[in-house]
């Protein structure tokens, strides 16, 4: 994925992995929730749409 986003351009992308979060790691009410994690990745998705949307 970071291969095709590079040639199409798209630098401003990211991805973040999280190698130690298990599948369904952002649903609080699961047993494989991984809470700095989720909140990491939540902190992250709403700064990107603050950027996004106010732009």
């Amino acid at each position: 994925m970071r291969q095709a986003l590079e040639r199409s351009g798209q630098t401003g992308s990211q991805i973040v992995v999280y190698p130690d979060a298990p599948h369904g790691f952002h649903a609080d009410y699961r047993a494989s929730y991984a809470e700095a994690d989720a909140r990491d990745g939540w902190s992250k998705l709403l700064a990107t749409f603050d950027k996004a949307l106010k732009n």
